[in-house]
């Protein structure tokens, strides 16, 4: 089975007087803002890292999920955030990392089987796997 997903991007002028607009193709995004101010300067619109901290995010937990439930597990209710570092390094940007945090509530999961299995979700997911970069995880379980 091969799957593929789009997304787009449209993109005026330079690099700090231009402006872009992101669209997916499920609509979930459409002709969405984005440009310099807001990726490096903290100004509304979207950025490209926030977009993969959120796709990180939910491919994660989905991954999780099945995880859980191949170990005889369901999640009453899984939090997840990511944070996605952009720094500047030698002449140019990277992605330096991204931080994990979970939060679950998983009925008759101990804490140490929900950090074993959260650790395997964060090695499989495959937005894990496709990134270059140091990824972190910090899992609180929830009574």
């Amino acid at each position: 089975m091969k799957i593929k997903r789009s997304g787009s991007v449209v993109w005026q002028g330079g690099i700090k007087d231009g402006k872009g607009e992101l669209s997916t193709e499920s609509g979930a995004l459409s002709s969405y803002p984005y440009g310099f101010a807001s990726r490096f300067e903290g100004q509304k619109g979207s950025n490209p890292e926030e977009l993969i901290a959120a796709a990180h995010a939910g491919c994660f937990t989905m991954a999780l999920s099945k995880i859980l439930g191949e170990a005889g597990f369901t999640a009453e209710k899984m939090e997840t955030s990511a944070v996605c570092t952009l720094e500047k390094v030698d002449d140019g940007f990277a992605i330096t990392g991204i931080d994990l945090a979970l939060t679950g509530k998983v009925p008759s999961c101990s804490k140490e089987q929900f950090e074993e299995l959260a650790g395997k979700a964060k090695a499989g997911c495959p937005v894990s796997k496709v990134l270059n970069t140091n990824i972190t995880l910090s899992v609180t379980l929830e009574d």
